[in-house]
């Protein structure tokens, strides 16, 4: 549902736009570029209840970011110039670099369009499990429960909690509330929490998360296109938090192997599953750089800086909010201001 927070948010970034704020704080702040990071890219669907929208954007608006970084004299780079440009003194252009999460098949069919057709590069990371046809998408699966039932009952901590959600006010905060527990959990208990829910309420949890997932034959026509960068992000996509140091080392180094084995080159970008504050911590970065990775992604917001200043397995990525189609709003992000959310 809209916030008044993300509406004061929104406020901001255009004050900061035409004031001419972000353009005197990029002067002196902004460091040399940005990685932007992205989901989903479809087109736009109709329905009040849509929790999972701020990780969307519809081609289109991949398509007017893409115009707009040429307008505004950015470099669009891959992963490896970012980490080249992070070891030298400031000099030229700033860039920006476009990362997609999640391995979705509507990625193939809305986003790679855009970005083949404008001839930039651009990096996926994508969890071994999902075009193996094992990942599980528990967020889509708690959202078709959610929003079909206006009851909704699970054992929560081995208690039986029960729910109402008639209004889509009480679906919103029913999800976010789900959503944040299950993330918490260890990935067994929390693939024993989504069967037992998609069980209660007929929700198909293989079949939709085949169908949302890119499949090897997508990842390889990916691997073969010089302006694509297939990353790694695991295998089974956890928490790397909520899981123990040997699973999380597993995790890494089997989803680096797999993926290297199936488009048949070397995997050098990891991406943190979720990536942001305590879902991974300076063991897991020491992790990434011990698996061999070149540089490894999170969802930490900030622009990236010159002179090895940015760690290269620790990068900062601004998260784009897929419910806002301001490019203003996100030119103001590029200058590296941020505003709360």
């Amino acid at each position: 549902m809209p916030s008044t927070n993300r509406f004061l948010t929104n406020a901001a970034l255009e004050f900061a736009y035409f004031s001419g704020l972000a353009r005197i704080w990029e002067r002196s702040a902004g460091g040399i570029g940005a990685i932007l990071r992205f989901e989903r890219v479809r087109p736009k669907r109709a329905g009040q209840f849509q929790p999972l929208r701020s990780r969307e954007i519809t081609p289109e608006f991949l398509d007017r970011v893409v115009l707009a970084l040429g307008r505004w004299k950015f470099d669009v780079v891959s992963m490896d110039e970012v980490g080249r440009r992070a070891q030298r003194p400031a000099a030229g252009r700033r860039f920006v670099a476009l990362s997609f999460d999640g391995g979705t098949r509507d990625f193939m069919t809305h986003g790679y369009p855009v970005l083949a057709r404008h001839d930039v590069p651009f990096t996926v990371y994508v969890a071994t499990a999902c075009p193996d046809g094992l990942g599980e998408a528990w967020w889509l699966a708690l959202q078709e429960a959610i929003a079909k039932h206006d009851r909704i009952s699970l054992v929560m901590e081995e208690w039986e909690r029960h729910f109402g959600v008639a209004g889509v006010a009480e679906k919103y905060e029913l999800y976010d509330f789900l959503a944040r527990w299950m993330r918490s959990l260890a990935p067994a208990d929390r693939t024993a929490a989504i069967n037992d829910l998609c069980k209660r309420y007929s929700v198909d949890l293989a079949k939709l998360s085949r169908e949302a997932s890119m499949t090897w034959e997508d990842v390889a026509t990916l691997a073969a296109d010089p302006r694509a960068t297939v990353g790694s992000a695991t295998v089974n996509s956890p928490v790397l938090a909520a899981i123990s140091d040997d699973a999380a080392r597993r995790e890494m180094t089997m989803g680096k192997a797999v993926a290297e084995a199936a488009i048949g080159r070397e995997v050098r970008h990891f991406a943190y599953p979720f990536g942001e504050s305590g879902s991974f911590d300076a063991r897991h970065v020491l992790m990434a750089k011990e698996a061999g990775f070149a540089s490894a992604a999170s969802s930490r917001p900030g622009v990236i800086q010159p002179d090895g200043r940015t760690n290269l397995h620790a990068l900062p990525r601004l998260n784009w909010d897929g419910r806002s189609g301001s490019v203003r709003a996100l030119r103001v992000r590029l200058s590296g201001l941020r505003f709360s959310e």
